[in-house]
């Protein structure tokens, strides 16, 4: 077994104790997807070496894995195995039928794709997608449904607020740089270098700022986040002119 197989298995069983159990739904498809899903299962990619396995019954199930565009004849049974599964769940829509009705997807009988009836955490694209895009596609839903595991709700009291992170960056450079970053690296990783790089503007004197920056920018390891740090450097000294 390698370490990145050990890693994951142990974040399993620290996350929920046991393995995770898909529940396979299919709404209407040709059948590829199917035979894709069952090369993962098979011994070639063996997906239950990562603590991954198939359950007959949507009340067992974790992920609810959608396969094929949702035909009619589908529509409630579909919507009933997402009912049946029990909270916190994710549902992971799969193939190009699955995600967006297919090439099926205007047909009279077609409802479209999988999001057309439940909510959609994950996204496998493809016609139909190859056993490692499943697999990667299973490794980011086990990382949603660890979120949905330790999510807590919080009722914000009539005296309390929010405190402003980095507050003494200007309101107007701040949603330049977090748009600029989310647009090179996504929301998540975009928000992350968006925070660091504001962290870097918050020097004790002014003059010390493009120090920071410069600092920041050459202990970066990662060659695609030192570029995106270059960018926001550009916004930050575009904005001050």
């Amino acid at each position: 077994m390698s370490n990145e197989v050990a890693a994951l298995k142990g974040r399993l069983l620290k996350s929920i104790g046991r393995s995770i159990y898909v529940y396979r739904v299919d709404c209407g498809g040709c059948n590829g997807c199917e035979i894709e899903i069952f090369a993962a299962i098979t011994p070639i990619f063996d997906v239950e070496r990562f603590g991954i396995k198939v359950v007959p019954s949507p009340r067992h199930a974790d992920i609810l894995l959608y396969t094929g565009a949702v035909t009619r004849a589908m529509r409630m049974p579909a919507i009933r195995s997402y009912e049946a599964a029990p909270d916190p769940k994710i549902v992971v829509s799969y193939g190009a039928c699955g995600c967006t009705g297919g090439i099926f997807h205007d047909l009279y009988c077609v409802w479209g794709g999988t999001d057309k009836i439940v909510p959609v955490d994950v996204y496998i694209p493809g016609c139909p997608p190859t056993p490692q895009a499943t697999i990667y596609g299973f490794a980011m839903a086990l990382g949603l449904l660890e979120q949905k595991l330790k999510e807590t709700t919080h009722v914000e009291g009539e005296d309390e607020s929010v405190p402003l992170i980095h507050p003494g960056v200007p309101y107007g450079l701040r949603v330049a740089l977090e748009r600029r970053a989310r647009r090179m690296a996504g929301y998540l990783q975009g928000r992350a270098c968006a925070e660091a790089f504001m962290g870097a503007l918050e020097a004790p004197e002014p003059a010390q700022v493009d120090m920071r920056i410069t600092q920041l920018i050459a202990k970066e390891e990662d060659p695609r986040r030192a570029e995106i740090f270059t960018q926001l450097k550009l916004v930050f000294t575009g904005m001050l002119a």
